[in-house]
């Protein structure tokens, strides 16, 4: 229980890190000021649930609703996933402009035909990406995500958590990094920010 709490602690002193830089980003993003010390996103290579190989550029032209988590997730991730599709059906017809992404953290575990069946639970556009240890690393990289795995005392090797950070990461259309939402974000918040991008 003691190193629980340790790991937990760690997780959120981490995303506060994330979060004080990724909100230097915006602050200096509002005064029309581009360059960033925390540069958020870039280039990855994933398999999808349907075991397609996909990269960041498939998603061109479209904004990027994306999540980290991973699908023994006991809470924080069904429920930052419902508030993305929640906010998908707010959008109505300007949802065609989103598209909405989860990607896992415990490639160990999160096999693409489980990833399929996953996804599907929360909403018919979520994309469910999985990789290689070695590519999840990569992308996690990129977004500035924490992640690491928390074995539970007494269980078996197989019956672990993922600690990790937990924001909803917004990309534009052409790739570039315009915010998060923290956990926590209603979606009507989400809708209603998206909704006000779209219609520029």
């Amino acid at each position: 229980m003691k190193a629980r709490l340790i790991r937990i602690a760690a997780a959120s002193v981490v995303g506060l890190v994330i979060a004080a830089g990724i909100a230097w980003w915006q602050v200096d993003n509002a005064s029309s000021t581009v360059q960033s010390s925390v540069p958020i996103g870039g280039p990855f290579t994933l398999t999808d649930q349907d075991g397609k190989t996909v990269t960041d550029a498939d998603y061109r032209g479209k904004y990027l609703l994306i999540y980290f988590g991973y699908t023994y997730c006991p809470d924080v991730c069904p429920t930052e996933l419902g508030t993305m599709a929640r906010a998908m059906d707010l959008l109505g017809v300007q949802a065609d402009k989103v598209q909405p992404m989860f990607i896992s953290v415990d490639p160990e575990r999160d096999t693409v035909a489980h990833l399929k069946d996953y996804v599907g639970l929360f909403h018919p556009n979520l994309v469910g990406l999985t990789g290689t240890p070695e590519q999840v690393k990569a992308a996690a990289k990129a977004y500035r995500v924490y992640y690491a795995k928390a074995p539970q005392e007494g269980g078996k090797p197989e019956d672990y958590l993922m600690d990790h950070s937990s924001f909803l990461y917004l990309m534009g259309p052409d790739g570039r990094f315009l915010g998060v939402y923290p956990a926590g974000t209603t979606a009507d918040r989400v809708a209603q920010d998206l909704g006000t991008r779209i219609a520029g």
